[in-house]
């Protein structure tokens, strides 16, 4: 190994630095969360990427991203890819310039994708896609001024999909999770954007940081390094704020909360229920025994195989 990996191998292990040079991570929307995710993935070890994101840098992006001055006019995901190459020249980078929609083949082969777009309606259309092609999926917010934000891991079929994890949290969506409130938080404005501006870049990178840090524990699942988290779902403050109604937070504290699997929800749900159809037909493309199991979904089909 290399001195430039030295500190890190040390401190995750030749054979967890060697795993991680070997995962490919997909990061649609480069940012100033994304592009902050993917340097430090990068910088963590990771090997390979692609990157997603039609955008060019501004002058106005600049105090809120990780590529400066020298990169305006270019755009997002090549600036964050010449980053990259300069921190490790060895990094394996595909570049995808354009909007996610026209780029689905992007999310083939990816061990996980980062999600670090505002609109709502991409990440819809990114959560269909990464059921479909059952990948996990890394999705964080930041709020209004910067006040907080909160990270999810999406596994397909076990736990919500982003669909059902949106309706609890989002669109001034409450859901009751004990005796002492409910959560109230994650505002989506008109435009189907998480409310976000303006936030100061310190505050951008926090929940930035959060990300980057869950996805390398998810990449080193299986490991000794993997850490088994508390819950799905953190939500971090930078200030004061109400995470459950009616209490406040202190400023720069976490909560870990459980969203659950909405069995109705039109998304996965109805996906499932296709799967369950196909698998009884033994159809390639169906859902697998083991994701059935980890939905918690119960059915009464019987499989040929049983029948006796």
């Amino acid at each position: 190994m290399s001195e430039l990996w030295a500190r890190v191998e040390r401190l995750i292990g030749s054979d967890n630095l060697a795993r991680l040079a070997e995962k490919k991570v997909a990061v649609v929307g480069l940012g100033s969360g994304g592009g902050f995710v993917a340097l430090s993935l990068a910088m963590s070890g990771v090997g390979s990427f692609v990157l997603v994101d039609g955008d060019v840098i501004d002058a106005g992006n600049v105090m809120r991203h990780v590529a400066d001055r020298r990169y305006i006019g270019q755009n997002k995901a090549a600036a964050v890819a010449d980053l990259i190459h300069n921190r490790n020249p060895q990094a394996e980078i595909e570049l995808r310039p354009g909007i996610i929609e026209e780029h689905w083949n992007a999310l083939d082969d990816v061990h996980i994708v980062v999600v670090a777009v505002d609109q709502e309606a991409v990440k819809f259309a990114i959560n269909e896609q990464c059921l479909k092609k059952r990948l996990r999926a890394s999705y964080a917010g930041v709020y209004e001024r910067g006040e907080g934000g909160d990270h999810v891991i999406i596994s397909p079929f076990a736990g919500p999909c982003y669909a059902c994890w949106a309706e609890a949290t989002r669109e001034g969506a409450r859901i009751a999770i004990d005796p002492a409130g409910e959560l109230d938080y994650g505002m989506i404005d008109d435009a189907g954007i998480l409310a976000a501006e303006p936030a100061l870049w310190v505050n951008v990178t926090k929940v930035a940081g959060i990300q980057a840090g869950l996805v390398i524990n998810e990449l080193l699942r299986g490991t000794d390094a993997h850490e088994a988290m508390p819950a799905n779902t953190l939500i971090v403050t930078n200030s004061a704020m109400d995470i459950i109604e009616g209490q406040t937070a202190e400023p720069h504290t976490g909560l870990w909360i459980e969203i659950e699997r909405d069995p109705d929800c039109l998304v996965c749900g109805e996906r499932l229920k296709q799967g369950i159809s196909m698998l009884a037909r033994e159809d390639e493309a169906a859902i697998s025994l083991a994701d059935l199991a980890a939905s918690g979904l119960t059915t009464d089909i019987v499989f040929e195989e049983d029948a006796d």
